[in-house]
This record gives structure tokens, sequence and C-alpha cells, in this order.
């Protein structure tokens, strides 16, 4: 069930906005690969990258769940997961090039969660600054901490 939900327009410099524990070193420059380019997600263990198909703000909403919620498939263009350790209290919402101490916190309790990033309307995308793409990002506590997976490409 939907605990809270909270939207955001986010500048998503470089194709890319941050979801990250407080805590997290903030490397970013290991973890984007030919390979998580074309995912359009790279992860390390307290940190989310998610690319977008526009370089302007962009919206997205993150919801957090008490449980898996259910997955509606057909409703996104794209859908990954990914396992995501926060050791802190508070999340940070960050665009490439936003100044962390002055990002959006997101408070939420210390544990290891599945995180759903889910990729609407890419095909309205015509250009950086026409388009009607939206990112949702899902949460959800779980008992460890897995690999990415794409579940609609």
């Amino acid at each position: 069930m939907l605990v809270r939900k909270l939207d955001f327009e986010i500048f998503a410099d470089y194709h890319q906005f941050y979801l990250e524990d407080e805590t997290s070193p903030h490397d970013t420059g290991s973890i984007w690969t030919k390979e998580t380019f074309q995912q359009m997600i790279a992860v390390s263990e307290k940190l989310v990258a998610v690319g977008t198909a526009r370089n302007v703000e962009v919206p997205i909403s993150i919801e957090i769940h008490d449980s898996e919620p259910i997955l509606e498939i057909e409703k996104y263009s794209r859908i990954n997961e990914c396992s995501l350790e926060t050791t802190s209290n508070k999340l940070i919402l960050a665009g490439c090039t936003d100044y962390l101490p002055e990002a959006i916190r997101i408070e939420i309790e210390p544990a290891i969660y599945r995180v759903r990033v889910l990729y609407g309307n890419l095909e309205t995308v015509k250009d950086e600054f026409e388009g009607e793409d939206f990112y949702i990002l899902q949460l959800w506590k779980e008992n460890e901490f897995r690999e990415v997976k794409t579940l609609k490409i």
C-alpha cells in the first residue's frame, strides 16, 4: 500500500538525476558505463542514478510503499529495478549539477529498499524541449541487496 507520495521537478542536466542516501560518497563517475547508459540506470550501494530522455526539468514522483506495489507494466515505456541502502534517515534527490547541501531531502527509515524506476511517455520526446516524459520511483523495504533488473525496455 502507498504510504507517501512526493512530487518534484528536477533539472536533469546531462540526462540524469540521483536518489541517494545522505551518507553516500556520491561517486557517480565510476557507475556510468556504456551498458548502464543504455539501461538508463546506474547504481552503487547507496546511490541510484536515473537516466532521462531530456536534458531539462522533468517531473519526478517518489512513492514510499509498505510492500511491493502491483506492477502495471503496460503503462510505462521502460522499467528498471535496483536496490538502495540507506543508513541515515534521509535520502537526497538531486540533479547532476545541483549543490548537494541544498538539494531536496526526503525523510525515510534506514533500511535496504527496492527501487522500481518507471519511465513514462519516453516515446513523446521529440527533442530537448518537447516531450511528456515523467519518472516515478517506487520504494519498499526488502531483506537483501539485489542487482539491477530491467523489467521492460
